[in-house]
Formats: C-alpha cells, structure tokens, sequence
C-alpha cells in the first residue's frame, strides 16, 4: 500500500542513535553505525523522531510499504524485553540495546594507571573566570563575553582531556552543553544571540569523538552562519582515550 513512512538519509545520518528513543515503537535502530527502520511495519509514519535529528536526516515521504502493525510493535518491543531480561538488563526496546542504540553510549573500562599524587606534586589551579558555564544558563549579554574568545565545550569533554583548563580554557570565555541530551535547535538559537550581542575575537569548539557529540559543531557554524560575522572558527575532537584530533 502507499503510505506515508519515515526515510532516513544515510550520506547525512552520523549515527548518533538521538532519533532511536524518540520512536516508541522501536522501529529505528544503528546498523553499521546508521541510522535505519528496523521494519515497515513498525513505523506509523507520525514522525516524531524528526525534531530530534540534529543533521535533518530523517522526513515522511509516501511510498509503498507494509501497512502499520500495532501487533507487530507490540511483539517487536516485547521480544527486545525479552531479550534484555535475557542478559540481566531491564526491559528496553530493542532499537536501544544491545549494539542498537548510540555509539556513544557503549559502556567500556579505560585501563589507566592511577595518577601521581603528594606533597611534591603541584596543585593545578583553574582557570575557570566565569559561572556560570552551561548554555542554558548563561546570560548572553555577560560581561565575560565581551570582545572574549569563546570556548564552546561538550560536557564530557574536561573529563576525557586532562589539560583542559591549561589548553583550551584558559583565556576563553567558555559556555558548555551536550547535543545528545539536549535540544540542538536550542543551541543554535542561543548561540546565535550570543555571538550577534558581543565582538567575540575567535571561536573554539571541542566535542567529543562519538558521533553524536557531532551535534554541537553543527550547531556552532549554524549559529556563526546566522549571526552574519566572520569569526575565525577552530574545532578540535577529543577521544575517549584523551588524545586531541585536529579538525
């Protein structure tokens, strides 16, 4: 039958898995680091995992396809139950466990040996000059970020690079976020005001290397593109491991 159904753009589509648990009925899941329907049948075409994919990788168009299941979704997320009860999990969809869901979110053990501590070593100090730090809260008309070079950071990113404060936070003006949990139209929009209001002399994004951290560059050029000022941009990748990968 012709009906409307959700496609999905894989040249656009990174994998960040954000669009998995905005589709109740389980019907999108990460094969091969994509996005893609796990069944026709399962998707009913409403779109509400469209607001949620910060590439705008995802629409409705109208093809032919299996007409919607409602029993077919019923057993797909009773199996995913299933199968997670199975392993020891709670009960989620099967598009979210197991290697279905983000990449970014897969647990794993970083074998470090622990950090040399005592009297004779010395005691890093911040060089943290503002607060507060979170995009959602910062006012954009601040002091701070007059004429300021701003650092745009993901959360996770002073976790995983130890000389963050050294490196990239010193000197800067700095607002973080995380595109995964949070609405990257937000980010934009917010970032847009706050470069308009303030001569900011350079911008300094740093994400994370999973994909979905992908979402706050994003929202960084659209934002510098919005604004209508040329503002010499850097963006640098964090890995997991620590390392700096120049964009």
């Amino acid at each position: 039958m012709i009906r409307k159904i959700v496609e999905i753009d894989q040249e656009k589509c990174n994998g960040c898995g954000i669009c998995v648990p905005a589709c109740a009925e389980g019907a999108i899941r990460i094969e091969n680091g994509k996005a893609v329907l796990a069944a026709d049948n399962l998707c009913d075409g409403l779109g509400a995992c469209l607001g949620e994919c910060p590439l705008d990788a995802i629409r409705i168009i109208e093809r032919d396809a299996d007409e919607f299941d409602e029993a077919a979704v019923e057993a797909h997320l009773g199996q995913a139950g299933h199968e997670s009860r199975h392993a020891g999990h709670q009960p989620v969809p099967l598009a979210v466990s197991g290697h279905g869901g983000c990449p970014g979110s897969r647990a794993m053990v970083i074998d470090r040996p622990a950090a040399e501590s005592g009297r004779d070593v010395p005691r890093q100090e911040s060089r943290l000059r503002q607060w507060p730090v979170q995009l959602h809260l910062v006012p954009t008309s601040a002091p701070y970020f007059r004429n300021a070079d701003l650092l745009i950071a993901a959360d996770c990113v002073p976790f995983a690079y130890a000389d963050f404060h050294r490196e990239f936070l010193d000197g800067r003006a700095v607002v973080v976020g995380c595109p995964k949990l949070d609405d990257n139209r937000f980010y934009t929009e917010k970032l847009t005001e706050l470069i308009r209001a303030n001569d900011l002399t350079s911008i300094t994004v740093v994400r994370m290397e999973v994909p979905c951290c992908g979402g706050i560059v994003m929202a960084v050029r659209q934002a510098l593109a919005a604004s209508g000022k040329d503002i010499p941009l850097r963006e640098v990748t964090v890995g997991i491991n620590g390392e700096l990968k120049e964009v």
